[in-house]
């Protein structure tokens, strides 16, 4: 690689490096992989939108790696249960990922999505509180929709669902905040795999490879920091709060271009 372009790029866009620095540290804590807010970001710059998929779903397949081999050595996962939400997921996480969307459309529904993902991410405080002796109750119909419904959006829109699917587990009761957190990072990695698969196949695939490459390792680093410390500084609390207000105004932000 051309270590000038390599140095240019980074002074050019050097904004969203750090900022997805940032966000790898605090996803990363939680068990998530930032996919939703890499977007936002992302939607905010020069890129082509045939890239911002591919790059956000890079991204989440590097920070959620890491966290899903440290939940699998802590013994976290219940495979019985992890198997019915991943069933129609990963297959409807690929063709979502392999539509072919148009510019509007994707914005529109990038839109949606980040408003949805940012009132999940603001109530969640009052719904991961629930005890470790909660009587977990499961469906296998109702895992095998909500996973394969979730996988589809996620892999239209480039993201892995975790935003999506972990405040819904809360909400049912599904397990322990530990094991529905390693199952959300699971989820998120086989979707984001999945919804690259898709893109691929797709005749639009594009990546720039300079720009995805700084972005995979800086993720790369601040994921590998946030699986391991806590943040002290700041209340998880209010890091949901800053991160839900700042991904509504994206959110809005695009809406009002794309729909007025």
């Amino acid at each position: 690689m051309d270590i000038n372009l390599l140095l240019e790029t980074i002074l050019i866009n050097w904004e969203i490096i750090l900022l997805f620095f940032v966000i790898a540290i605090l996803y990363s804590s939680v068990g998530f992989g930032g996919g939703s807010s890499y977007l936002a970001v992302l939607a905010l710059s020069t890129l082509a939108f045939t890239q911002l998929r591919a790059i956000a779903l890079l991204c989440n397949i590097v920070v959620v790696s890491g966290g899903t081999y440290i939940y699998i050595k802590s013994n976290l996962f219940n495979w019985k249960k992890i198997i019915p939400l991943v069933l129609m997921s990963i297959p409807l996480a690929f063709l979502g990922g392999y539509l072919k969307i148009s510019k509007t459309f994707f914005f529109i529904l990038l839109g949606i999505t980040l408003l949805t993902a940012a009132l999940l991410m603001w109530s969640s405080k009052y719904i991961s509180k629930k005890s470790e002796n909660s009587n977990f109750k499961n469906s296998l119909t109702k895992d095998v929709s909500f996973g394969g419904f979730i996988g589809f959006i996620s892999g239209m829109v480039g993201i892995g669902g975790g935003i999506f699917l972990a405040p819904l587990l809360h909400l049912t009761k599904w397990d322990t905040p530990k094991r529905i957190a390693a199952t959300s990072s699971f989820f998120i990695l086989v979707n984001s795999i999945a919804g690259l698969g898709g893109q691929y196949f797709n005749p639009n695939f594009s990546v720039e490879p300079t720009i995805t490459i700084i972005l995979m390792f800086t993720v790369l680093i601040g994921g590998q920091i946030g699986s391991r410390l806590s943040v002290k500084l700041i209340s998880p609390s209010n890091i949901k709060k800053g991160t839900a207000l700042l991904i509504a105004f994206v959110g809005l932000r695009i809406l009002w271009k794309h729909l007025i």
